[in-house]
């Protein structure tokens, strides 16, 4: 091998990226050994003669033997600076590589979403708040108090459960707004409602174990179930909610039970009350959990809304979800847990050893917003907002869509569920949007795979993030590529 050729060859590719000689010798020589073209047992010239004829000082050609050799490139004894075997891809023996997407797991598969290609001017995007409403001056104050308190000894890993002052500050909101029964030893702070539903997955159930999941129903909590290898069971959605039938009970028992009571996602349905005794009922009956997501209950735009089904008694086998990125902002990646009493002490022993807590200014920062009532403004404030903008978007979508659309999910949260009444499938309308700017989410991807997919054949729009102004003509860019694309 011409080590001067390899050399300048080697010069030729760093494209203006400056290094020294000693340490472009030594990646010339390290790469020609992964490439097979310096094979194993190759013996290389001295340094002295190296040095010489690639006219570089000898000390770089040292240095570049010295380092290679400590890396197991190269033996150096007596006889000389001998190429290690170090398992290279040779010319002569191509190795066939499997490409690396073949070799993640199967529990992934079906996960990965399409990603937006074109630039978004209008996101109907669901569950993303207005985030250039919220009120960025009292929170940067209160970080500010929170860092001011914090010592040397709050930089530590922190209580695998959270800080107590905002385990206790959710203690009194739960209480009063969703009539949720705890004290501070049930509530468990996490980085949010997927980290949540990973935690209950792993620690309420083992591989192999079913979970009923609502069909249509946040993909997310499949992802989280799915990862824990259980067993998927599809509980089909009606006006009132999920709907268990008693063939369910009998032959697909669960060991946990994922629902959406107050809103349910996506189709905007609120769980009777008659319905959610019943899965009470039974699930004490079975030994099974629930796990109660209510992930926007704080937004409700038409009459009162229920209480939380964990405090529908004092012994519910419930375990109830909530999340601050709907009603702060999804960056804060703080979510929490009510746990029932009875598993409080080995929620807390489990959490100790497979994870660790931390961020201590933002949870102090966050109870102190609550505790200042800045919080609870908050949330009035985009009440009325997000109230305002549904309005909006229902009388835009009566206006330009007519008797295309059939609209639900109103009555609360941050986005309406529309149903297509046209002989076209909803990925393909949402495609065409995304071309052209709109960011609209199909029903039917909310869908397990081997569900009715027709019968839920429409868009999932949110409306927190879209201004008054922008969304009748918004509204009206969505039905015109609707209307081009009929029959």
């Amino acid at each position: 091998m011409d080590l001067a050729l390899l050399f300048s060859s080697f010069a030729n590719r760093l494209n203006g990226r400056k290094i020294t000689q000693q340490r472009m010798l030594y990646e010339a020589l390290r790469d020609a050994i992964l490439e097979g073209l310096l094979p194993a047992a190759t013996r290389l010239p001295a340094t002295r003669v190296l040095a010489n004829e690639l006219r570089i000082a000898r000390n770089s050609a040292m240095f570049a033997y010295e380092q290679l050799a400590e890396e197991g490139f190269l033996h150096v004894s007596r006889r000389g600076s001998i190429v290690a075997s170090v398992g290279a891809q040779t010319k002569s023996k191509p190795v066939e590589r499997r490409p690396q997407s073949a070799q993640l797991s199967r529990r992934i598969d079906g996960l990965r979403r399409e990603q937006p290609t074109h630039p978004i001017a209008v996101s109907f995007r669901p569950g993303l708040p207005a985030l250039d409403e919220f009120p960025m001056t009292q929170w940067r104050a209160a970080i500010a108090r929170a860092w001011r308190k914090l010592e040397a000894t709050d930089l530590g890993y922190a209580n695998s459960a959270g800080v107590p002052e905002l385990r206790q500050a959710l203690v009194d909101y739960l209480k009063v707004s969703r009539g949720v029964r705890c004290d501070i030893d049930q509530v468990f702070i996490t980085d949010g409602t997927q980290t949540s539903l990973d935690l209950c997955a792993r620690i309420l159930a083992d591989a192999g174990d079913r979970v009923w999941v609502e069909d249509p129903g946040y993909a997310g909590a499949r992802a989280a179930f799915k990862g824990a290898n259980l067993s998927l069971v599809s509980i089909p959605v009606d006006a009132d909610g999920i709907a268990p039938a008693r063939s369910h009970w009998t032959q697909s028992p669960p060991r946990l039970i994922y629902v959406t009571p107050s809103h349910q996602y996506p189709l905007g349905s609120v769980l009777s009350i008659a319905r959610r005794m019943q899965i009470i009922e039974e699930a004490r009956a079975h030994g099974a959990w629930v796990i109660e997501d209510d992930y926007d209950s704080e937004f409700r735009h038409t009459g009162s809304p229920f209480a939380a089904m964990q405090g529908l008694a004092g012994d519910t086998p419930v375990i109830y979800l909530g999340t601050f990125s709907k009603t702060m902002f999804p960056a804060l990646r703080i979510g929490f847990m009510v746990v029932p009493p009875g598993l409080s002490r080995e929620f807390a022993r489990t959490l100790g050893e497979i994870s660790r807590q931390g961020r201590a200014a933002d949870q102090l920062a966050l109870a102190d917003f609550m505790r200042s009532g800045a919080y609870t403004r908050h949330l009035r404030r985009m009440r009325g907002l997000y109230s305002r903008r549904r309005v909006a978007l229902q009388v835009a979508l009566e206006q330009h869509f007519g008797e295309l659309l059939t609209v639900s999910g109103g009555a609360g949260g941050m986005h309406l569920t529309a149903r297509l009444n046209a002989p076209l499938r909803d990925v393909d309308v949402c495609s065409a949007a995304r071309s052209e700017g709109l960011w609209a989410v199909p029903v039917s991807e909310f869908c397990l795979a081997d569900t009715n997919i027709a019968a839920y054949n429409g868009l999932v729009l949110g409306y927190a993030s879209v201004p008054v102004n922008e969304a009748d003509a918004a509204v009206e860019k969505l039905a015109r590529i609707v209307r081009s694309m009929l029959p």
